[in-house]
């Protein structure tokens, strides 16, 4: 067993970076487990928001899970040992926002980082955008042995 310490401000946004790769987790009815996918985000430590790009087909099952409520985590192994940052809240779409919002602008400083994972070519995958602007946003980090 590891002991941790948790992560302030600057630590979460520095681990967070621009963008990158985590897990997301939408809530679901009480008897059934979350629905969990990973995915790319960007993050904008100015104004303490996960931008999301997802492929959201009308006929699955995460157009209607995207309303509730989300965890999403992002962990790493570090020579230091390991670190993790959660996030929850709920999603907002910007797809249709105007560029000037503070949504969009949000956008300009972020990197969500392109993962091929589909069956098909990317050019031919609808995506939509979205906005987590968190409830919680906690961070640990791995306090090695000695």
């Amino acid at each position: 067993m590891s002991n941790w310490n948790r992560m302030n401000k600057e630590e979460i946004s520095e681990f967070l970076g621009r963008g990158g790769t985590g897990v997301i987790s939408f809530a679901t009815e009480s008897d059934e487990p979350p629905v969990t996918i990973p995915v790319s985000y960007g993050y904008n430590a100015d104004i303490e928001a996960l931008y999301f790009q997802l492929s959201i087909p009308q006929e699955s099952r995460k157009a209607e899970l995207v309303p509730r409520q989300v965890s999403f985590v992002v962990h790493d192994e570090t020579d230091g040992g390991w670190q993790s940052v959660v996030a929850t809240g709920q999603l907002e779409e910007i797809s249709d926002s105007p560029y000037e919002s503070t949504a969009i602008q949000g956008m300009w400083a972020i990197e969500i980082p392109i993962v091929e994972i589909f069956d098909r070519p990317r050019t031919e995958v609808t995506f939509r955008y979205f906005l987590l602007e968190p409830e919680t946003l906690t961070g640990r980090t791995e306090v090695p042995s000695q």
